[in-house]
């Protein structure tokens, strides 16, 4: 990982608002967002360039133009890690190590208190609409599939512009969204989530710690731990969370019957064999 980025990222939880707001901007759009002049990048993120010089002093860096510098150098290099793991040829030890830490610390941060909350709304809500970004949306899927054979009503959201205004037209104040908002974040996902929060729908948030565009308007906000980042991505994560949310929700349904049926269903639409 890129040192900027690094640096970024672990002295993130200490800094004040509006300097995280710079440094949210920084890692959302990195390295773009550094490259421009300073005034502009203050612009961007909503604060005074005073501010995004001082973020610029925690890093150590004695001036922008040296902050820039570094940036252009850590740039020349692919900031994929998927692609780093494939060109460097990575420990797998390292990354389960990786892994093993970042779900003990993801499921400590999803504390009873909190997962009371979200199963409260799962079960709840008249209908509950699930969406992400390109890869957080398999963790929003999954929980469509596996909540929906515990309730009705439990909708996807995915698809172009008009498919999602069409589940839009659905949306009531008595309805939850589930959004999975993770760096880089979603643009369409903010897009329906705030639409769905304007026709008076709830939002459950779940999110890293770098701190989501949308998490100032969650209801409820589960936040990843910064450990949680994974070897190339947070999905393993994701799921984890996605399981609690589960098993918190299922024992507050009676679902028997419903699984029941369900599979009675799923029996009678295979095709039987001829003889």
């Amino acid at each position: 990982m890129e040192p900027v980025v690094s640096q970024l990222e672990e002295i993130y939880p200490r800094l004040a608002p509006g300097e995280r707001a710079v440094a949210r901007l920084l890692l959302d759009d990195y390295p773009f967002a550094a490259l421009g002049s300073l005034r502009s990048l203050a612009e961007r993120a909503g604060v005074s360039a005073p501010t995004a010089s001082r973020l610029v002093d925690r890093l150590g860096y004695p001036g922008f133009a040296q902050f820039q510098a570094a940036v252009r150098t850590a740039a020349q290099e692919d900031r994929s890690r998927l692609r780093a793991f494939a060109a460097e040829g990575a420990d797998p030890r390292s990354a389960a190590a990786d892994l093993h830490n970042g779900l003990a610390e993801t499921i400590t941060a999803v504390n009873a208190p909190l997962l009371d909350a979200a199963a409260d709304a799962l079960v709840s809500a008249r209908t509950v609409w699930t969406l992400g970004g390109p890869l957080s949306e398999l963790a929003a899927d999954y929980l469509t599939r596996q909540l929906g054979a515990l309730r009705p009503a439990v909708r996807f959201v995915t698809g172009p512009a008009a498919e999602r205004a069409r589940s839009l037209l659905e949306v009531t104040p008595a309805d939850l969204v589930v959004a999975y908002d993770f760096r880089r974040y979603s643009a369409e996902t903010a897009a329906f989530v705030r639409a769905a929060l304007g026709r008076g729908a709830r939002l459950l948030l779940v999110t890293d710690a770098w701190g989501s565009p949308l998490a100032g308007e969650a209801q409820i906000l589960v936040p990843l731990p910064r450990e949680a980042a994974g070897p190339i991505a947070p999905l393993t994560h994701e799921i984890a969370v996605t399981e609690l949310l589960l098993v918190a929700t299922a024992s507050r349904l009676e679902a028997s019957g419903r699984l029941d049926e369900l599979d009675a269903l799923t029996r009678s639409l295979q095709p039987t064999e001829k003889a």
